[in-house]
């Protein structure tokens, strides 16, 4: 499908790539943003890898009028634009190009057309029938969409497969999220299901494991005896103007803590795996969130903090509050910070607490997990000599400069004994001289191979939203609206208090 390409060889053997069956990819949405700025790119750079399969089409379904050269005309610019190769390749892409189609699919009678080119497209190009559909739409359609997929039998092609990749948000509480998974089931089996978190796709979301179950001096003080606190920030500049509609309904608790905050935290507390395959991993994930203990109204004020901001100064720009979008009703209390302290109540992690920050408009964009270890037991050097020794803190980075780092105390080169905190880093781009692939490369990858490892199976939704349904009721029933925290600051004063009375203080990244 794709020509030869260089392959780096420091990079030989860092991934294995089994290349998937047949078969065709449908992409509800296929005009979209998503489709235009994530997917189509990462299929280019997998094309660009020789990393699908000879006998693969993409076939986009939107609701306007276009032929199959307009909308690959369409997708060549966003490709070049969104693409991590760049320049587009213009070999590759003619290549990847011809197995592009479009379909309009306006109302019912459309889905019959789009049946009809998926039989063709199965005879011209040998793809057997298989097919990954991907519902890129607002949640909206994914119901509708799901139920004309199976009332003209699109996903039962005789003895063929077919799969579903489903975009977060997974519903707005547990009960939507138990329906749209009885939705998706009555065409779809759980396995075949793919609710796609693009954090997990991410390569150091990845390392932890490799971290943790790979390296053996880790594990045996990875627990509540050497482990003081666990620190799991994602933090963003940028505020929500081009998403003030949908953010004002969703708030950052849906948005990002109740999927990529608390995946992070299973996949830092989770027991090893009996194997690395979708059903073991997954597993142990779900211990770990049936293992959380709930925040429930007595505790709300303890344990969960939130905050909107309002006007202030980003990179010396001043940028507008919250409220000052025109979108965004006056009485909105929609949460843009979050802060939680959460709870494992299993023999490795009892009484160790979890803290879980994200927030919109913070001074720097990071996401870091960053385990801070007990202090030593007994000191064994005068108040002065350690007067610059921190914690040991082991930090993972996923973004923006992916990496992990370890602080440890070491001897100032003086007279006398000073000990100071260093570090000792590694950095990925340094360690391996080559770009990580995109989160939508990998996770499209493993969706056509149907290995399910990095995707989030319905009784972890129904986990998360179980911990997340009581704090989202208790705010609702409070009188009191989120405290206001300027743009360009770490939070709501609040937030600082509610780690202070442990104390213990947030970590800057």
């Amino acid at each position: 499908m794709a020509t030869e390409v260089a392959v780096n060889p420091l990079r030989a053997g860092l991934r294995l790539a089994r290349t998937p069956e047949p078969s065709i990819m449908v992409i509800f949405g296929g005009t979209g943003d998503l489709a235009s700025r994530k997917l189509m790119p990462a299929l280019y750079d997998l094309a660009r890898q020789r990393l699908l399969p000879p006998a693969f089409a993409v076939v986009g379904v939107g609701r306007g009028e276009m032929s199959d050269a307009e909308y690959r005309g369409q997708l060549h610019d966003a490709v070049g634009e969104h693409s991590r190769s760049r320049p587009i390749d213009e070999e590759v892409w003619g290549s990847f190009a011809d197995r592009l189609f479009y379909v309009s699919v306006r109302a019912e009678e459309g889905y019959a057309d789009l049946r009809r080119r998926l039989e063709q497209l199965d005879r011209d190009l040998g793809t057997a029938g298989d097919r990954l559909f991907y519902l890129a739409t607002p949640p909206g359609a994914y119901v509708p969409i799901v139920r004309s997929i199976g009332r003209h039998d699109l996903a039962r092609n005789g003895g063929a497969r077919s799969r579903i990749v489903v975009e977060k948000p997974f519903g707005r509480d547990l009960a939507s999220a138990t329906a749209l998974s009885q939705t998706l089931h009555e065409v779809f089996a759980e396995d075949e299901i793919f609710r796609i978190d693009h954090y997990l796709g991410k390569e150091t979301v990845q390392n932890i494991l490799v971290f943790r179950f790979a390296n053996s001096i880790f594990e045996p003080v990875w627990d509540r005896r050497y482990v003081d606190h666990v620190q799991i920030t994602v933090a963003e500049t940028l505020g929500v103007e081009e998403r003030s509609e949908y953010y004002d309904k969703s708030g950052a608790m849906r948005d990002v803590v109740q999927n990529h905050l608390l995946q992070l935290m299973a996949l830092v507390a989770m027991e090893p795996p009996a194997a690395f395959d979708a059903n073991a991993v997954r597993d142990e994930k779900v211990k770990v969130l049936r293992a959380t203990r709930p925040i429930g109204p007595s505790e709300l004020a303890e344990r969960a903090v939130r905050g909107q901001y309002s006007a202030g100064f980003i990179e010396g720009e001043r940028v507008p509050g919250y409220h000052d979008l025109a979108e965004v009703p006056p009485e909105s209390r929609a949460e843009t910070f979050v802060a939680l302290k959460l709870f494992v109540d299993n023999w490795r992690w009892e009484g160790t607490p979890f803290y879980l920050r994200h927030g919109k408009r913070l001074p720097k964009r990071a996401t870091e997990i960053a385990v801070q270890f007990r202090s030593v037991p007994h000191q064994l050097f005068s108040a002065g000599a350690r007067e610059g020794l921190e914690p040991n803190t082991l930090v993972v980075r996923i973004q923006p400069e992916e990496g992990i780092s370890l602080k440890f105390g070491a001897k100032v080169p003086v007279q006398g004994v000073r000990i100071r905190s260093v570090a000792m880093d590694f950095v990925y781009g340094a360690s391996f001289l080559v770009d990580a692939p995109d989160a939508y490369e990998t996770l499209l990858l493993d969706a056509l191979r149907g290995d399910a490892t990095l995707f989030t199976r319905q009784d972890e939704v129904e986990e998360q939203w179980r911990l997340v349904d009581p704090i989202l009721t208790g705010w609702r029933e409070s009188p009191s609206p989120p405290p206001a925290y300027p743009a360009g600051t770490w939070g709501p004063t609040e937030a600082d208090l509610f780690i202070g009375q442990d104390g213990r203080r947030w970590r800057q990244p």
